[in-house]
């Protein structure tokens, strides 16, 4: 007669332990498919955090060039408003003043290379060269009696004057834009949508042919 096995009982605390081993063999499948699927996640709202970043810093920069854009098509009108007054003002002056005829060459001879400058250095040269000849015409009003009685002299100079007004305040406005553009050019992080994107800083316009910043 062949023996019984004999029989071990556990306790309940065995018992317990067993389950909670059990348990803890069989978990690391769900928790770790649950762990990828976080990472997955976590790496979505971070590329799409990137994405969104890179768009709002495209779209400033795309803003700070036209902004700079808009602000030299002001100083583009005026610069053009006085070609077209500096011709009239030197056939009213000839016409009373035909002693100053070197100033008057001078004046129509920096008009032509300003309108012909290509690089902004230049033309800015140029313009604050021309805008001073300008100046030493209109005083010839105080030794011509008669030139500062003529009513096309006195409107041209009116002209003259509020355009010169009017291009102060443009290139205040318009080295502000690029002051602008340019710093976020430089500062990170838009400096990498700046440079993976081509944005290149802008030139600063003075009057006396200085400049700030290259292109």
């Amino acid at each position: 007669v062949g023996r019984a096995m004999p029989q071990v009982h556990f306790s309940k605390s065995d018992r317990l332990a067993q389950r909670v081993a059990g348990h803890e063999r069989s978990e690391p499948i769900g928790y770790g498919g649950g762990r990828m699927r976080m990472m997955a996640w976590a790496v979505l709202a971070f590329a799409l955090f990137v994405l969104a970043l890179g768009v709002m810093l495209f779209n400033g920069l795309v803003s700070a060039r036209n902004q700079v854009r808009a602000a030299w098509s002001d100083i583009d009108v005026q610069l053009k408003r006085r070609y077209d007054l500096v011709p009239q003002l030197v056939t009213v002056v000839q016409a009373y003043a035909d002693y100053e005829r070197a100033t008057l060459i001078t004046v129509a001879e920096l008009r032509a290379r300003a309108m012909a400058a290509q690089h902004l250095a230049d033309k800015a040269q140029l313009e604050g060269e021309l805008a001073r000849q300008i100046d030493r015409i209109l005083v010839l009003q105080e030794r011509y009696p008669d030139l500062k009685a003529s009513e096309n002299f006195l409107a041209l100079q009116r002209d003259l004057v509020d355009v010169e007004n009017y291009l102060q305040y443009a290139r205040r406005y318009y080295n502000g834009s690029v002051r602008d553009l340019n710093n976020r050019i430089e500062s990170f992080p838009s400096l990498l949508v700046a440079r993976v994107s081509g944005f290149r800083a802008a030139e600063f316009y003075r009057a006396d042919g200085a400049q700030d910043a290259p292109t």
